[in-house]
Parts: structure tokens; C-alpha cells; sequence
């Protein structure tokens, strides 16, 4: 087990490409290298999808493929989660993994539940955590939501886990990054959001230093009430 005291870098990931095929996905392989344990074993936190079993068994045999050990869902949703277990099973982990879904759902679940001092206390101690599409933006400080879907009006700010300092999205370039957009709209001035293509992800390292991976990442600035988009983040080397 990997528990080095002192924070560790975060990576989120949008993922998307390559995790559904049989060829390695590189990031990931990447990110859980950088565990700096062989075969490192994962604790898999599926809240955001109501710890949806086809999905954990689709993902965790693709993190097998890409070098992870042993992945086991750490329960969270549902009525016969056990709580101490559920601690148990990420506490010896040498990974965290929060996996994807619905970000509001998830995050519900992690409260109901009353964990996130717990994850806090983990990262604290150096336990490594990456998040995969939801999964990142809850990793990250907030994310919004509406009461009418079609009305920005009704946009609110919710917070999430808050590991990694920034706010993010994932997957939303088809789109020109409306909802990232509407967050970083109801931010204070100055603060920057993240938008993480699929395919590439973002590294948040202790001192707050940003890295981006496999692709640009798109950035967004709250300025005089509008937002304005702001040169990308380019991976090293581009």
C-alpha cells in the first residue's frame, strides 16, 4: 500500500477513449504508474452510479488491462452498505478511483453517507485518488445545477468534494462547454474552469502547478461578469 504521508497529485481524467476497446488506454496507464507500486490495487467509488455492477465490471477489467491489480467496489449506495467495511476496503487500497455517473447523485450519496472528512483525511495522508469523467469534476470544488434546465436563470453552484482545487468538466467540447460556462459565470471574478476533452485529462499536483495530459485542455475565465475563454493548457511537450 501506497501511503506516503503528504498529498499526491490528483489526476482527473474525461476518458473515453480507448476504454472500451481492448487497447490500453495511455493516461490511465499512466496514472496508475504513477502509484509507483506494480499492480496497484484500486478502490473503486461508483456513488455517482449507484454502484451500478455492469458498469464496475466493465471498468475495472479495462483498469486490469492497463496495469491495475486487484479493483473492488468500496459500497456506498444503496441500504446494506456497511460502513466500516466500505472505510476498510479504501483505506488499504493503494489507489482511489471515482468513477463516473451523475455528479449530483454522487455527491448525495457521499453526504448521506458522511465520508468526505474521511476521503479528506485519506488524501491528507497521501492516498492517491484519480477520477474518471463525473467522477473528476467531483473530485474538484463544485458544479452546478438548474431548477429548469432550459433556463440559466435558475443555475446554482453545489459544492463537491473539493481534493482538488480547481473546477472542471468533462466530455462537454461537442457542445462549446455550456455547462462549464454557466459555472464559471456564477464564480467570482478571476476564478478559471477547466474543460477536459475526452481522451485527455488534467494532473492537479499538491502545490496547485496544473498539467495537462494527452490533449489541450480548454480554460475558461470569470471576468467583469462574462466569461472568457483563455489560452489552453497543453500537455508538456506540445
Amino acid at each position: 500500500m501506497n501511503n506516503t504521508f503528504g498529498p499526491k497529485s490528483i489526476y482527473l481524467l474525461a476518458g473515453g477513449r480507448g476504454s472500451h476497446r481492448s487497447d490500453n488506454d495511455p493516461l490511465l496507464t499512466r496514472v496508475l504508474a504513477s502509484c509507483g507500486v506494480p499492480g496497484p490495487s484500486i478502490a473503486y467509488v461508483g456513488a455517482a452510479s449507484g454502484d451500478d455492477r455492469p458498469f464496475f465490471s466493465m471498468l475495472s477489467g479495462f483498469m486490469r488491462e492497463c496495469g491495475a491489480g486487484r479493483v473492488t467496489l468500496a459500497p456506498l449506495a444503496g441500504r446494506w452498505v456497511k460502513p466500516k467495511k466500505t472505510q476498510a476496503i479504501l483505506e488499504s487500497a493503494d489507489m482511489i478511483l471515482i468513477s463516473g455517473g451523475d455528479v449530483e447523485a454522487g455527491m448525495e450519496v457521499l453526504e448521506e453517507r458522511q465520508i468526505l472528512p474521511f476521503f479528506r483525511d485519506l488524501y491528507a495522508g497521501g492516498k492517491p485518488f484519480f477520477g474518471i469523467s463525473a467522477g473528476s469534476i467531483m473530485l474538484a470544488k463544485q458544479w452546478v445545477l438548474w431548477e429548469d434546465p432550459d433556463d440559466d436563470a435558475t443555475a446554482s453552484i453545489f459544492p463537491c468534494m473539493g481534493l482538488a482545487p480547481v473546477i472542471c468538466d468533462t466530455h462537454g467540447e461537442a457542445e462549446g462547454w455550456e455547462e462549464l460556462q454557466t459555472l464559471v459565470r456564477l464564480t467570482e471574478e478571476g476564478t478559471s474552469g477547466y474543460g477536459i476533452p475526452t481522451g485527455a485529462g488534467l494532473c492537479v499536483h499538491p502545490d496547485g502547478a496544473l498539467e495537462a495530459l494527452g490533449a489541450p485542455v480548454h480554460c475558461f475565465v470569470s471576468k467583469g461578469g462574462a466569461v472568457v475563454r483563455s489560452a489552453n493548457l497543453s500537455p508538456a511537450g506540445r
